[in-house]
């Protein structure tokens, strides 16, 4: 069984990110408030799940969580900013977009930034917007997916609207199977680079690298 939250009685928010290890397309980020008395045992880490159970449990998220969304960044933002920065960026997205002002955040993974500390955030039209959620206590959790409702939860939006968005890129570009792929280096999608080129949508600064050192630079 999943933890409801990490301190009762607070509006706590989990939050995750999918599509940082791909070669091409946005990473997206969702960040849920489940709440203490949200009930749905068969809620886990994306990965953990089919994609039928995951597109079914996202319908349960979305009807009975107190509050969620979802927030994305370019695959020319995380050029600019690098995949990390630009996967707290999307991260800090969907935050600002909850319908609910949380009192705490729980982050799956080992780390995290503040709004200020990130250059888009800074700079952007939304700057005042981010500066609301500066201040919001965070608790990071490596493999949190696994251990918190909430952050489950907010891994199967992310993972499940960004399989969305890849799905509609492939009509498009059905040369690289995102269809199949999602993004992610596979051997086919390595191929369909050599042979077509890479797309608008691919990340200029990963293409080449395999996922492993892709995952080094983190």
């Amino acid at each position: 069984m999943l933890l409801p939250f990490l301190q009762e009685g607070r509006i706590e928010a989990g939050c995750d990110e999918a599509g940082r290890g791909c070669l091409a397309g946005p990473v997206f980020a969702a960040a849920v408030v489940t709440g203490a008395d949200f009930d749905c045992p068969e809620i886990n880490d994306s990965k953990q799940l089919s994609a039928r159970q995951r597109y079914r449990l996202r319908a349960e998220i979305e009807k009975h969580a107190l509050a969620w969304a979802v927030g994305s960044a370019s695959p020319d933002e995380i050029d600019k900013i690098n995949i990390l920065n630009a996967a707290l960026l999307a991260m800090h997205r969907a935050v600002l977009h909850l319908k609910l002002s949380p009192d705490y955040l729980l982050i799956d993974g080992n780390r995290y930034r503040r709004p200020s500390q990130l250059p888009m955030c800074k700079i952007s039209a939304n700057a005042d917007d981010f500066a609301k959620i500066e201040p919001i206590p965070v608790s990071c959790f490596v493999k949190g997916d696994g251990r918190f409702v909430s952050i489950a939860a907010a891994s199967i939006l992310a993972k499940t609207y960004r399989d969305d968005y890849m799905l509609n890129l492939h009509r498009q570009y059905p040369q690289y199977a995102w269809n199949k792929n999602q993004g992610y280096p596979t051997a086919e999608h390595r191929r369909a680079i050599a042979d077509y080129g890479i797309s608008p949508f691919h990340r200029k600064t990963f293409r080449l690298l395999p996922v492993e050192q892709q995952l080094s630079l983190f």
